[in-house]
């Protein structure tokens, strides 16, 4: 039988610590969370490998890389009394985690099937929303800080002004396995961009890169 709290110690020590993950808050939020039960059964005994974890066989749905969800999830710069918006959270693990850090959080998951497995797992936590991931969820915002479960191949633009003033947003942008981990930053009106760090991850519905023309 698996040992779950320990497999849980050994991801926090072997895959988040090496990856300089210093925030304690997010350590101990790692630490708190059940991975093994945002996923089914049959998956339940990989739950903590260092990989993209598919929420059901044959889904393109996936929890991210436990250490790219962590070095996000730092570089996004969450308070306490921060709102914020969880992108594509599937099966609720990621949000169940935010819940950890922020004051207010909602989850956002367009596939119906996961929404209700989300709120399941989440309860009275965390608010699920539906509706189409790169829409974002408007009527919470703005955000303190926005995240996004899975890869977009462009922009989110869409995301980005429904950020506050000093808002973050943190994704993986780009086509595996080329993306690149990126902080998008809300200043005086304006958005910047920083590349963090090579990383993959699935690609989110919505976010593909629309096919150019050829002749």
């Amino acid at each position: 039988m698996v040992d779950y709290a320990q497999a849980r110690r050994t991801m926090v020590d072997c895959q988040v610590r090496p990856s300089d993950v210093t925030d304690l808050r997010i350590i101990a939020a790692l630490l708190d969370v059940p991975r093994e039960q945002f996923v089914p059964p049959s998956r339940r005994a990989i739950a903590y490998l260092d990989l993209d974890l598919a929420v059901a066989d044959g889904s393109p749905r996936a929890l991210l890389k436990p250490m790219v969800f962590a070095k996000l999830l730092q570089a996004a710069e969450i308070h306490e009394s921060d709102r914020v918006l969880d992108v594509g959270c599937t099966t609720g693990y990621s949000a169940a985690v935010l819940a950890k850090l922020a004051a207010n959080v909602v989850a956002l998951e367009e596939d119906p099937a996961l929404a209700r497995i989300a709120a399941e797992n989440l309860g009275a936590r965390v608010a699920v929303a539906g509706g189409p991931l790169n829409a974002g969820w408007q009527a919470d915002a703005p955000y303190d800080a926005i995240l996004l479960e899975g890869a977009s191949e462009v922009r989110p633009d869409r995301l980005l002004a429904q950020l506050k003033e000093g808002g973050r947003l943190v994704a993986v942008i780009g086509s595996a396995p080329l993306g690149k981990a990126t902080l998008f930053r809300k200043d005086s009106g304006q958005i910047t961009a920083l590349a963090l760090f090579d990383a993959a991850a699935p690609l989110l519905p919505g976010f593909a890169k629309t096919p150019a023309f050829v002749f």
